[in-house]
């Protein structure tokens, strides 16, 4: 009876108990589904639990399956099966057996951050640059090496790597490893690659226990084989070529593409069928994925309902694209009676979470961000925003005490708590001990060094005084040292804190702009109270769990949903800039898009934008490759009627908005000693220079439609003022309706 609920693809992959098999299980296709009947179907022949290895990804997956196998058999009988990830079933190997690799049965298991603890520990006793070791490249080094089996002796007898070490400036590399491997025997410690290394240990050097679990364990069975590294593959099976999307974390597709030469009489099986999306959507994913060389050829299929054509939406800018998706979201919300809740929004990094947050805020859009932080709740921008908020306000002592010793000025928290009791002391704010650090009770180096830190804040006051809140944030990173700090690693890690802080600065550079155009403040005051806005974070609870999810498109496989919008569709994003120069890595980016389809159940929109704000210029971008890859069948763009002249003219008179004003924050503190240096100079906008309007700009008049450069396509509903104030009302498709200072206003007149 438990064979009637598979289809036959299914059912015949369950069946098969006497030879390797390989399956092949498309998006959407029913692969959990497989792995827990066949598990069921093996109990139900007679295979006692214990006999029976199941390997997942993560803890909810073994989880999962443990219940849903306990649904079909009983729970008493699904109690005893190995099923779970390969740490933690290696964990529980390497207990049993640790006296054979020289560990106590009780070892510990460092996590993340007591490996890079330790690493930093090796690093100062090696009287190494820590600026040049930093921990957590050193350990992702470490980490490479160990997934793919390279010990430390062969780890300098490597060439490449060696070599590629001293390229990057970090020579001693291997010895900081082979003192961490040492230092983590001598504690009886394992990190979580080491469980991995020393099961492979175990193995290799102990036949006799290798035949053991050779023989206790008469069915292996590994989920999402295509994302398993070397070390996974040596030590040991079901998944989708089409998904493996991880090479960067060291998962090798080359395990699955070859299964079938490393296996003799492996039975390969298809799973076809998507029960999850619609066919519009699993024919277009086809159509995209054929273009991969590196693949297992199927022909994934729905039978299902059509459902509409994928949407592809063309943006003429980065704010043009966020408007898009929140106008898209309130139509499904409305048109579609869909939950924001059943809605998810997939970038392929990070940093664009920026611009649709912003949006999303601005239109009272709920939202998460899915297994990440929101943006301006990022350690990297909070500490530039700290570093904003100590310049406008000096007296700020939390913004202070953030970034005081960020990046590391060797001010540490012994001399700060001797700033703040002596502020306590004198009732005064602790940036009027650190502007007379003379009498505190401190050595003369750290009183230079206090003094450096205020008068760098200083510099940086005066430099707001005249420059635009962009100017200002580029002067903070360099002067800082930020940007030196961030943009030295190379691992995924560092790239990404890199990508959000441009994307701070870029964002800085679009608000001064829209500002200027706008009539606006586009100083460094008007800049931290618009974030403070968009910063508050006391999320509404009356919306509960009711919420669009926002996240990578790495974060959502495994994941579906009603409504799926992918952004940022353009060369050098998606795919990234970073794979343009290697065919294996386009490949992986394709496959990556494919995730992000079929991810969708019903709606599917695809956008890009035009021109998209690079460090701090706005530029033209190409639409992603991918696009081109996909049938032009299963697709249709977005065209939008403009408001026409008589909409328009039917509409009530145009009442100006009262522009904003913005002032410093209020000084709460005692006022200081005369004997000390007051800064409370206001940070405010300068006076607009002389400049003179076209008496003709293209004849521009009401009703005219305009393409904004990066509010997109528009029609002029009012025009007022002459020479420098002259000003258009002009209502955008997506952005609203706008009032352009015309001296500042980037367009054309459409044809």
């Amino acid at each position: 009876m438990l064979l009637d609920d598979l289809n036959p693809s299914q059912r015949e992959a369950v069946l098969c108990l006497d030879s390797p098999s390989l399956v092949i299980a498309g998006a959407g296709s029913g692969k959990t589904r497989v792995i827990t009947y066949k598990i069921a179907y093996l109990l139900e022949q007679g295979y006692e639990p214990w006999s029976i290895l199941a390997l997942t990804f993560t803890n909810k997956a073994a989880r999962e399956m443990k219940e849903r196998i306990a649904k079909l058999v009983s729970e008493e009988r699904a109690r005893y099966l190995w099923a779970g990830t390969f740490h933690s079933i290696f964990g529980k190997i390497l207990r049993y057996e640790a006296d054979r690799i020289g560990f106590n049965a009780d070892f510990t298991i460092y996590d993340t951050s007591d490996s890079k603890s330790l690493i930093k520990t090796i690093v100062k006793d090696m009287k190494l640059e820590d600026k040049k070791y930093k921990p957590s490249a050193v350990l992702s080094h470490i980490s490479n090496a160990k997934n793919s089996l390279i010990l430390p002796a062969a780890y300098r007898n490597s060439a490449r790597l060696m070599e590629r070490d001293r390229a990057q400036g970090m020579p001693e590399v291997c010895t900081i490893y082979e003192e961490y491997m040492r230092r983590c025997r001598q504690s009886n410690a394992m990190d979580f690659d080491d469980m991995l290394v020393y099961t492979w240990m175990l193995f290799h050097n102990n036949p006799d226990v290798a035949q053991k679990y050779q023989d206790k364990f008469r069915y292996i069975l590994v989920d999402e084989y295509q994302d398993t590294n070397y070390a996974q593959h040596q030590i040991c099976v079901v998944g989708d070529d089409a998904q493996s999307i991880y090479s960067f974390r060291g998962a090798k597709i080359d395990n699955i593409l070859n299964f079938q030469k490393l296996y003799n009489g492996v039975k390969l099986f298809k799973l076809e069928q998507n029960y999850r999306s619609t066919q519009t959507i699993v024919s277009a994913a086809n159509s995209l994925i054929h273009h991969n060389v590196q693949q297992i050829r199927k022909d994934v299929y729905s039978t299902g309902n059509v459902g509409d054509p994928i949407e592809v939406c063309k943006a003429y800018s980065d704010v043009d694209e966020a408007n898009i998706v929140v106008r898209k979201i309130r139509h499904l919300a409305t048109a579609k009676n869909l939950r924001y809740q059943d809605i998810a929004v997939l970038y392929r990094t990070n940093a664009q979470s920026r611009s649709l947050e912003d949006a999303l805020r601005k239109m009272s859009v709920p939202y998460r961000i899915y297994g990440g932080t929101s943006f301006y709740q990022r350690k990297e921008i909070k500490d530039v925003i700290a570093y904003f908020r100590l310049i406008v306000n000096p007296y700020d002592e939390e913004a202070l005490k953030r970034i005081i010793n960020y990046p590391n000025r060797k001010i540490g928290d012994t001399t700060l708590g001797k700033v703040l009791m002596a502020a306590a002391g004198q009732n005064v704010t602790p940036w009027e001990i650190l502007s007379h650090p003379e009498s505190l009770d401190v050595n003369n180096p750290t009183k230079e060094r206090l003094k450096a830190f205020a008068d760098m804040i200083l510099s940086l006051r005066e430099i707001a005084l005249t420059q635009d809140a962009h100017e200002v944030g580029l002067a903070v990173v360099k002067i800082s040292g930020i940007q030196q700090d961030i943009f030295q690693g190379k691992e995924p890690e560092d790239i990404s804190r890199q990508e959000n802080l441009q994307e701070m600065l870029d964002g800085m550079a679009s608000f001064v702009q829209e500002r200027k155009e706008t009539g606006g403040g586009y100083m460094l005051t008007n800049y931290l109270s618009e974030v403070s806005l968009l910063t508050d974070m006391d999320e509404d609870e009356s919306e509960g769990d009711n919420k669009v999810t926002l996240m990578t498109v790495h974060a959502a496989k495994g994941l579906e949903f009603e409504a799926v919008l992918v952004v940022g569709l353009e060369e050098e994003l998606f795919p990234s800039q970073m794979s343009m120069d290697s065919p294996k890595q386009i490949e992986e980016e394709r496959r990556l898009f494919y995730v992000a389809m079929t991810r969708a159940k019903q709606y599917l929109y695809l956008t890009y934008a035009r021109r998209r704000m690079k460090f701090g210029i706005t530029s033209d971008c190409e639409p992603s490759r991918f696009l081109k890859d996909i049938d032009r069948q299963y697709l249709k763009s977005d065209k939008p009627e403009m408001p026409s002249f008589r909409d328009i003219v039917s509409r009530p008179a145009f009442i100006p908005r009262q522009p904003r004003t913005y002032s410093e924050p209020a000084r709460t503190t005692p006022a200081p000693p005369s004997n000390f240096i007051k800064v409370r100079k206001p940070l405010s906008a300068p006076q607009p220079t002389t400049a003179s309007v076209p008496a003709s700009i293209n004849g521009l008049r009401v009703g005219t439609v305009i393409v904004h450069e990066r509010f997109g396509e528009g029609v002029v509903e009012k025009l007022e003022g002459s020479g420098l104030d002259a000003k258009a009302c002009v209502s955008f498709r997506n952005v609203g309706t706008k009032q352009l200072l015309l001296r500042f206003a980037k367009f054309t007149v459409k044809g």
